[in-house]
């Protein structure tokens, strides 16, 4: 009988090992626990488990989706407090994307702690950026209900800091950003757009990568120790090549004109 219990109890002693890992990861220690064990809980799992009722992570994704927009906007107000709304709503829009969230996600790991079903880990759960991304954001909630907004906080700015501390000397970087974007607009009467692919690197040496479309015909990638040195770099590889779709376009209607103009045959004045 003792030797069934002790069977029993192994994979719950297992998981509160495992789960004290991510605890570390993330500098928090949580009080009730039973907020990381659902924040932690895929629809998957909960739909196959043989405990009845089991919650899934979903509801702590949608409230932590609430908190960290909340947080986000805040310091962007703080950052920029002569920026419109709409520049507010675009810069935030970047900083709380699924590409951004499952990026911190897969820095802690998270797939690694989540519990998903058979099926859900045969196609790829525990990378799939929608399920990272949820998992964040759950996470997020659960250290807001178990230790308050200023532990939610940290917790973010923690996970945030080089992109918001970028976010702050953005006017370092307004030269290529600028010019790309008057071009841009000129040409395709469009803005660039700005996509975060990647984050890779321990903390002390972190190195974002970044795409820029421009229109439909201009892609470009760049790469920096953060996201606005990043998005510098793409900006200035995009320009580059507008300015040679904008010379190539210009010597291809000047050589239709010409092509075009009729010819005037010479006479002689009687």
């Amino acid at each position: 009988m003792l030797q069934k219990s002790l069977k029993s109890t192994q994979p719950h002693l297992k998981r509160a090992l495992l789960l004290s890992q991510l605890e570390k990861d993330i500098d928090y220690r949580f009080t009730n626990r039973r907020f990381l064990f659902e924040a932690l809980i895929h629809s998957s799992y909960a739909a196959v488990s043989r405990r009845r009722g089991i919650p899934d992570n979903q509801r702590l994704a949608f409230f932590g989706n609430s908190v960290l927009g909340f947080l986000i906007s805040h310091w962007l107000m703080e950052l920029f407090p002569e920026s419109s709304e709409g520049e507010l709503s675009r810069r935030k829009a970047s900083l709380v994307d699924t590409t951004t969230l499952s990026g911190f996600a897969l820095k802690l790991d998270l797939g690694r702690y989540l519990l998903l079903s058979r099926g859900e880990i045969n196609t790829g759960g525990r990378t799939k950026k929608t399920v990272l991304a949820a998992a964040f954001e759950a996470l997020l909630a659960a250290i807001y209900l178990d230790g308050g907004s200023p532990r939610a906080e940290h917790f973010v700015k923690r996970m945030y800091g080089p992109l918001l501390a970028d976010e702050s000397v953005e006017d370092d970087y307004r030269d290529y950003k600028t010019k790309l974007q008057e071009l841009a607009h000129s040409l395709h009467s469009q803005v660039p757009c700005y996509f975060l692919n990647k984050i890779e690197g321990p903390d002390h040496n972190l190195s974002f990568t970044v795409t820029v479309m421009a229109g439909n015909e201009c892609f470009a990638r760049g790469t920096g120790k953060t996201r606005r040195e990043a998005e510098q770099h793409a900006a200035r590889e995009c320009l580059v090549l507008l300015e040679e779709i904008a010379v190539r376009t210009k010597s291809e209607e000047l050589s239709a004109q010409k092509t075009s103009a009729p010819e005037h045959k010479r006479g002689c004045d009687l």
